[in-house]
């Protein structure tokens, strides 16, 4: 239980960091964990609970950047409009544990290198190479200044040298040589509908390599039109992992194989998508 008279202080802080974020006047945003409020107990909590329903146990240094990346999220959010959830409870179960849901996937497949696609407040992709831990993530977020959130995030929590965030779309990462057909894993939450998913991150996988979607509730419709975009794109496999989370109700991880060689034409231009979808 929370202790009497700790949690509306945490609160009434983060309430201040937002006052000062929407006064035009404000402070600059604060770039150090230090500088923020610790986590409340009633999200400690929620985060103990929801690590312990996945059997993940981190390290002492681990948990460190994990929270001191909520802390600075919730600091920022206001400012910038970096999630709708603002409780800090919430963001320990429906974004730090809710990432922290593909440990096992990406661990059981050998994986070390990955890139997150749209990362936006850094979820999955910051929580995910901090406790594997990955040799090697990159944060794909072609909003600039999203992406700066992320770039202060990483050098805030030591995941500097590991972790980099990239201000650009996945489009133009496809182009390049260095990236495409060269990522072991491809992650993606809250971005886009399936068939678009498999569109961006098979150009960019390896062959063999995964990309790792997080959904709920009904998504027939939506795997049906990614069986379609895979077939155009080379062909692989589908399969759905549920979750099984207090708070995480009816999310599902959806794992796609890429399996043969995707025709240089994609991905398309998000216009030609929008006009032709799946």
């Amino acid at each position: 239980m929370p202790t009497p008279g700790v949690a509306p202080r945490k609160d009434a802080r983060y309430a201040d960091i937002r006052r000062r974020a929407l006064d035009p006047r404000r402070e600059p945003l604060p770039t150090r964990v230090e500088d923020v409020p610790d986590l409340p107990p009633g999200a400690v909590h929620a985060l103990d609970e929801g690590l312990a329903a996945l059997d993940l146990t981190l390290t002492p240094e681990t948990r460190r950047a994990i929270e001191g990346h909520a802390r600075l999220l919730l600091a920022w959010t206001s400012s910038i409009n970096l999630t709708a959830i603002r409780d800090p409870e919430v963001v320990a179960t429906a974004h730090i544990v809710d990432s922290l849901t593909a440990v096992e996937v990406l661990a059981a497949h050998g994986i070390g290198r990955f890139l997150d696609l749209g990362s936006g407040g850094g979820y999955p992709g910051l929580p995910l190479a901090a406790a594997l831990p990955a040799a090697r993530a990159l944060l794909v977020e072609p909003i600039a200044k999203k992406a700066r959130f992320l770039e202060t995030v990483i050098a805030s929590t030591g995941l500097t040298g590991t972790v980099e965030a990239a201000a650009i779309r996945a489009e133009a990462l496809a182009a390049d040589p260095r990236h495409r057909n060269q990522w072991p894993a491809v992650t993606a939450r809250a971005v886009a509908p399936l068939a678009d998913l498999v569109e961006l991150a098979f150009p960019l996988l390896a062959p063999g390599g995964i990309l790792i979607a997080w959904k709920r509730g009904d998504i027939a419709d939506e795997v049906a039109a990614a069986q379609r975009a895979m077939h155009a794109l080379g062909g692989g496999s589908l399969e759905g992992e549920p979750v099984f989370v207090a708070g995480l109700d009816g999310h599902v991880l959806v794992v796609v194989t890429r399996r043969g060689r995707v025709p240089d034409a994609y991905p398309r231009d998000p216009s030609v998508r929008r006009r032709r979808p799946w």
